[in-house]
C-alpha cells in the first residue's frame, strides 16, 4: 500500500455537481460539507456540464436572488422554532424571568448559535435592557464554567443531529481539550433534555439461495477486526421507504476503519446493485490480494455474476448463516445507525431526495465526522487515512 490520495467514484462526483446546480448552495459550501476541495469540485462541475450540456441548467440571477431571500426567511422561521423548541416550556405562564435570561445567555455563548439577543428576548417576551442588566451582575466561577460547558454540549449534540449520547459528546469535548468528566456531561444532557435517538428492533429480511450458498464458508466467524485497511470487507443491502416507492442501498465496509468504502443506490435489488457497490469500493480504496468479502446468504450475493466479480478482484467470498444477524453484525450495525440517526427521522417525498440524503449521511457525516466507540471515539476517515499516511511515510 503506497498511495494516500483519496479517490472518488463518478457517481459521487455527479451527485455533488447536481447538488450545486439544483440548489442555491455555492461550490465552496457543497465542497466543505463533503470534505472535498472547492477547486476539485469546480473541475468536476466543468466536466459535468461539458458532458451533459443543457440537461441541467443553473438558476438565473434573479431566480437565485429570490431563492436566497426565501431561504433567509425560512431560516429565520426555523431559527425561531428551534429556539423555542429547546426553551423547555419557558413560555408557559409563571416561568421565571431569570430562567429565560439564563437560556438566552447559554444560546448567546454557543459559537454555533447566531440569533441576535434582541430577537431571542422578543421570542421569550422579555426586555433586552433587562437581560443586559441581569448579565452585568457578577457570577461565580463555577456557574460561568457550567454555562460555558453546557453551551458546548448543546453545540456538539446539535452538530450530531441529535444522535450522540454523553460518551461521544465527551469525546468531542476531550478532542478540543475541554476537561470534564463523562458523568458531568451526562448530568448536563439530562438537565437540558438532550436525549439521543433510540434504535428500533431488528427484523430478519434475508432471502437465502441455499443451494448456491451451501459451499460458501464463514471466513470471519464474527471477527470484524483487521490489522490494516484492505484486508476484510463486509456488505449488505437495506431498503428505504419513500412516497414514490422503495430505494435500495448496498454497502461495502472496511473492517479496519469501519469506513463505508463503497455504496450503490437504486430502485431495484438486482445483482447489479451489489456489483456497483463493490466496484465503487475497488475504485476508491486499496484491496489486498485474497482479501475477504463477507455478506449474508442473499440471492444477489450467491449469484454467479457476483461471485465472478469477487474472484476477478482477487477476493474470497465469506457468508454467515441465514437469519443470524450477528454473523454480519458490522454491516447490520451501520444500517441500524443510518436508519436510527437519519432515515426514521425523515420523510422522503421522492427517491431522488432519499438518495441525496443517504449519500450526505454516508460521506458528509458517517465517514467524515461520526465517532465510533470501537475506534476509540475517532472517525472512520481519520483512522483509514492516518494508517495509509503512516505506511507511506515509513
Amino acid at each position: 500500500m503506497t498511495a494516500s490520495r483519496r479517490r472518488f467514484s463518478q457517481e459521487f462526483k455527479d451527485e455533488l455537481c447536481q447538488e450545486v446546480i439544483a440548489t442555491s448552495k455555492s461550490i465552496k459550501e457543497v465542497a466543505t460539507s463533503y470534505g472535498v476541495g472547492p477547486e476539485t469540485l469546480r473541475n468536476w462541475l466543468n466536466k459535468y456540464r461539458d458532458a451533459h450540456g443543457d440537461a441541467e441548467t443553473e438558476l438565473t440571477v434573479s431566480e437565485r436572488a429570490r431563492l436566497k431571500e426565501l431561504e433567509r426567511e425560512n431560516s429565520e422561521l426555523k431559527a425561531e422554532t428551534a429556539f423555542l423548541k429547546k426553551a423547555n416550556g419557558l413560555l408557559r405562564e409563571g416561568a421565571a424571568i431569570v430562567s429565560k435570561y439564563e437560556y438566552i445567555d447559554s444560546c448567546k455563548n454557543d459559537p454555533d448559535q447566531n440569533n441576535p439577543v434582541y430577537k431571542m428576548c422578543a421570542w421569550l417576551a422579555v426586555s433586552t435592557s433587562g437581560f443586559y442588566h441581569w448579565l452585568s451582575r457578577p457570577t461565580s466561577a463555577t456557574a460561568s464554567r457550567r454555562a460555558a460547558l453546557t453551551a458546548r454540549v448543546q453545540h456538539f449534540f446539535a452538530a450530531s443531529d441529535g444522535t450522540y449520547g454523553y460518551r461521544r459528546i465527551h469525546a468531542d469535548l476531550a478532542d478540543e481539550h475541554t476537561e470534564c468528566s463523562p458523568e458531568l456531561v451526562r448530568q448536563i444532557m439530562r438537565d437540558e433534555g438532550l436525549v439521543a435517538c433510540q434504535p428500533r428492533p431488528f427484523r430478519v429480511t434475508t432471502e437465502a439461495d441455499a443451494h448456491a450458498a451451501a459451499s460458501m464458508p464463514d471466513l470471519l466467524e464474527r471477527d470484524f477486526t483487521a490489522e490494516r485497511p484492505g484486508m476484510k470487507f463486509v456488505g449488505d443491502i437495506t431498503y428505504i421507504h419513500t412516497w414514490a416507492g422503495f430505494v435500495y442501498l448496498a454497502t461495502v465496509i472496511d473492517c479496519y476503519s469501519k469506513k463505508v468504502v463503497g455504496w450503490s443506490i437504486a430502485d431495484h435489488m438486482r445483482t447489479e446493485l451489489v456489483e456497483d457497490a463493490l466496484k465503487n469500493a475497488a475504485a476508491t480504496t486499496f484491496i489486498e490480494p485474497k482479501a475477504i468479502f463477507h455478506s449474508d446468504r442473499g440471492s444477489v450475493y450467491t449469484s454467479a455474476d457476483y461471485r465472478k466479480l469477487v474472484t476477478s478482484l482477487g477476493m474470497r467470498s465469506s457468508m454467515g448463516r441465514t437469519g443470524i444477524c450477528w454473523d454480519n453484525a458490522m454491516a447490520e450495525s451501520f444500517f441500524a445507525a443510518l436508519k436510527n440517526e437519519r432515515v426514521y427521522r425523515t420523510v422522503y417525498a421522492t427517491k431522488k431526495q432519499a438518495r441525496r440524503d443517504v449519500i450526505s449521511y454516508i460521506e458528509g457525516f458517517y465517514n467524515a465526522r461520526r465517532r465510533h466507540s470501537s475506534l476509540d471515539y475517532r472517525c472512520p476517515n481519520d483512522v483509514h487515512y492516518s494508517y495509509t499516511q503512516s505506511v507511506t511515510a515509513a
